[in-house]
């Protein structure tokens, strides 16, 4: 029988010793894990150059000798900063981790595109914000393809690359099997299109289906005519298209929840359970 091959992003589970961490990943059967080490052990990573592939092998190892994946090595970083010095210092930091992906035991590494100035601004939505987050992802892409390594690019609302159109734009544009899109469905929801929610994310998969390496599953509201986002069903989305998609498309593709944690967890890991084996 085909199962749902969940996981959860690590630092959801809070700071954990190692050994606590995969006691709880095993008790709720997750298969894998989202891992950024800066945070669910940030005291082992005091700066970039911190990282070496003893760290990245003890971790790597420790996981796999308890049947966890690292399904991505998380290093959420603005590639898209006008600001050279900090694109730059992303990009290193990027690129560190590519280089250490493989000690990681991790063949994805995921980060957004970031933002043209701090924090939200109108001008992401811009040919110039795309520009200069292509570039980024193409010097990216050129270093993973060294190492044999993909990395992932999350499409989000109010960064640079916003909608699945411009996804499959940039998968198109760089015409590398290293580059993959982690698909957040939430991510592409707002007030102005919350109502064609189901619409968003049949068109995401249609789009960029095997361009897809990874799920986030995280659920939303509207709460005071604000987006809110809430544990996995909690909230107003859809979850049957995506798990429909993993069941007949994609089996085994990581799946992996997102801002859903403490006692959250179980019930959300038995509604998609429940829908998938349901669909």
């Amino acid at each position: 029988m085909l199962t749902l091959n969940l996981g959860i992003r690590a630092h959801d589970l809070g700071q954990l010793s190692l050994a606590e961490l995969c006691k709880q990943l095993k008790d709720y059967q997750f298969t894998n894990i989202q891992f950024a080490i800066k945070k669910s052990f940030p005291k082992y990573v005091p700066s970039l150059q911190s990282l070496s592939p003893g760290i990245a092998s003890f971790f790597g190892d420790y996981f796999a000798n308890n049947g966890i994946k690292i399904s991505t090595l998380g290093c959420y970083v603005n590639i898209s900063s006008r600001d050279l010095a900090v694109r730059k210092e992303a990009l290193e930091s990027f690129k560190t981790h590519i280089q250490l992906a493989r000690d990681f035991r991790a063949s994805l590494v995921g980060t957004e595109t970031g933002s043209v100035g701090e924090g939200f601004t109108p001008e992401n939505f811009t040919e110039e914000a795309y520009q200069i987050a292509r570039s980024s992802v193409l010097e990216l892409v050129e270093y993973a393809e060294h190492f044999g390594v993909t990395i992932g690019i999350e499409a989000g609302l109010n960064h640079p690359l916003y909608s699945a159109a411009l996804a499959k734009r940039l998968v198109d544009e760089v015409q590398s099997p290293h580059l993959k899109i982690i698909l957040d469905g939430a991510n592409l929801i707002n007030l102005d299109n919350v109502s064609e929610s189901d619409f968003i994310l049949n068109e995401a998969l249609d789009l960029l289906h095997e361009h897809i390496a990874m799920i986030h599953l995280k659920d939303l509201t509207v709460n005071k005519g604000q987006i809110e986002i809430v544990p996995v069903g909690k909230g107003m989305l859809n979850f049957e298209p995506i798990l429909a998609y993993l069941k007949d498309n994609r089996p085994f593709l990581h799946a992996t929840l997102e801002e859903t944690q403490g006692e959250a967890i179980r019930p959300a890991i038995d509604y998609l359970k429940e829908m998938y084996y349901r669909l």
